[in-house]
């Protein structure tokens, strides 16, 4: 019982024979106690040093206890004391522990990757793990350059897939991607291969492997050449969740054959297709060489040939007959 609060045995049962006398001698206590004598005076000294036993003045040396209730109220306290030192300790390692665990679960969860090589090569990886779909969003600038492996230059991965037929694609083109030379062309290839494709303004790059993993980088993080791998964890299921409901609000780009009763040419459909995406005149007309007059003029003659007032009617009405 007094081990409870710090108290060998031996202590307790130099106390306790002290108390029906209220004091003794060592001889006395050794006699009632049945301890050689060494033990006892250990005994006594070390309960005098807690306070429990006082040592009165005369000869022979007389030893007397201190009342219980104090001596257990003051052992008591002492022993509360420690504990809630105690408590507080195990709660600073209770953060540490748990601290350590949420860094680990970071590592786990977020990977970063650094260099303009290993990125490229990291973004390839990602699509070449996918079995059952990939979902992107498609930004410049690009890691690689277009045309610098190849005609299909940043969708160069998702080619081969596509052309397999293993992966399906959805990617959401940022309304600047459709804009830039030549790149209107890349996509109109990929649908036509399988990939379904919309346009609207999409926040970071983004490559998305199945529900498994996915990878993604800003213009600031393109600048400094870096980018982050996501792994299962509720940051991945959070840009899963944005790619599906920027998906949603995006823009059809063209489907992969048009329907007889189409825009009539190649060049009216990228005109449709750029008009969907919110560019600008200045910004068509620079896409597909023409002038901004020229860009007004074709516009307007789509209008007239939709019946449409605006030309965000003209967009609607363009997707409800298959032209977009």
């Amino acid at each position: 019982m007094w081990e409870t609060v710090g108290i060998p045995e031996v202590e307790a049962r130099v106390y306790e024979a002290l108390i029906p006398p209220g004091q003794a001698t060592v001889g006395a206590l050794t006699t009632g106690t049945r301890l050689g004598q060494a033990q006892v005076t250990r005994a006594l000294a070390g309960l005098v040093g807690r306070g429990l036993v006082t040592r009165t003045p005369g000869r022979p040396v007389r030893y007397a206890a201190v009342a219980p209730s104090l001596a257990g109220s003051v052992l008591i306290a002492k022993r509360e004391h420690e504990l809630g030192r105690l408590q507080q300790h195990l709660h600073r390692l209770d953060e540490a522990f748990h601290a350590g665990r949420a860094a680990r679960e970071r590592v786990r969860s977020v990977e970063l990757i650094e260099g303009g090589s290993k990125v490229y090569r990291a973004f390839v990886q990602i699509q070449r793990a996918a079995r059952f779909q990939v979902r992107s969003f498609d930004k410049p600038p690009y890691f690689v350059p277009p045309g610098e492996h190849g005609d299909d230059g940043p969708n160069l991965e998702e080619r081969q897939h596509l052309e397999v037929g293993q992966v399906g694609y959805r990617v959401v083109y940022d309304t600047e991607s459709v804009t830039l030379p030549g790149r209107m062309e890349n996509i109109l290839d990929g649908i036509r291969q399988g990939e379904r494709a919309r346009t609207g303004p999409v926040p970071v790059k983004l490559v998305i492997c199945d529900d498994n993993s996915a990878i993604v980088a800003s213009a600031e993080d393109h600048r400094r050449e870096m980018a982050y791998v996501l792994h299962p964890s509720s940051l991945l299921d959070l840009t899963i969740g944005l790619f599906e409901a920027t998906w949603e609000r995006a823009a059809p780009i063209h489907r992969a054959e048009p329907r007889a009763d189409a825009a009539s040419g190649p060049q009216e459909r990228r005109l449709l297709s750029l008009l969907a995406s919110g560019a600008t005149d200045a910004v068509i007309a620079r896409t597909l060489g023409w002038s901004v007059r020229t860009v007004q003029r074709h516009a307007h003659e789509l209008m007239e040939q939709l019946g449409a007032r605006t030309r965000f009617q003209m967009g609607m009405e363009a997707v409800r007959r298959g032209w977009l």
